[in-house]
């Protein structure tokens, strides 16, 4: 995490991805529901510590496009009845998403006309992340079916030293414990001669 740290970090602190490749015929292309802050404590990980989310999207198709991240139960309620793609399965090496089709017949609209998107922009957004389940939503800006689009994340997470130094202080004492262990564990026993 350290390496990572100091050496993936673009020229604005984040720490990012290459641009993949998402493809679909239907209407909008969304995530799954990203939990956060599901169940961690509060005295470890602060509100105003879970950094900060940055997407950028290039246009495949030549349209332009919209990138958002709202509430699941917003997004859900809002494509209910209209036909999506939910990102199922990413590959690496090469690159591949699988996704799970949502089919309807309804038009979900131009995007931008929605008033529940904690972030949203035209080809990118920052999102300072907050307690809860969301989903990032990408769409052709006026809502039209065939959404071909190269998308990049990056994350400023500012807590990300203070757990590699604390992971790694708590392995240096494994390690000398487990030496101690060894060490005087491994000595012969003393034997006393018994004088009759």
């Amino acid at each position: 995490m350290l390496w990572a740290n100091g050496h993936y970090k673009d020229a604005d602190g984040y720490l990012s991805t290459g641009a993949q490749r998402f493809n679909s015929r239907e209407y909008a292309i969304t995530t799954p529901k990203l939990e956060v802050g599901g169940g961690a404590p509060g005295f470890l990980i602060k509100a105003d510590r879970y950094g900060e989310i940055r997407l950028e999207t290039m246009a495949k198709g030549g349209r332009p496009l919209f990138v958002g991240v709202a509430r699941t139960a917003d997004v859900d309620a809002w494509l209910r009845g209209a036909s999506f793609s939910e990102v199922s399965d990413i590959d690496y090496a090469p690159f591949n998403a699988t996704y799970a089709e949502h089919h309807g017949t309804r038009k979900p609209g131009p995007p931008a006309r929605q008033t529940f998107w904690a972030a949203s922009g035209e080809h990118a957004l920052h999102w300072d992340v907050e307690s809860g389940d969301w989903s990032v939503v990408v769409m052709n800006a006026d809502g039209s079916r065939g959404v071909a689009a190269a998308v990049s994340a990056g994350a400023k997470v500012p807590y990300i030293a203070e757990v590699a130094y604390g992971t790694l202080g708590v392995g240096l004492l494994f390690v000398i414990a487990t030496a101690a262990l060894t060490a005087y564990g491994t000595r012969p026993v003393a034997r006393t001669l018994a004088i009759a």
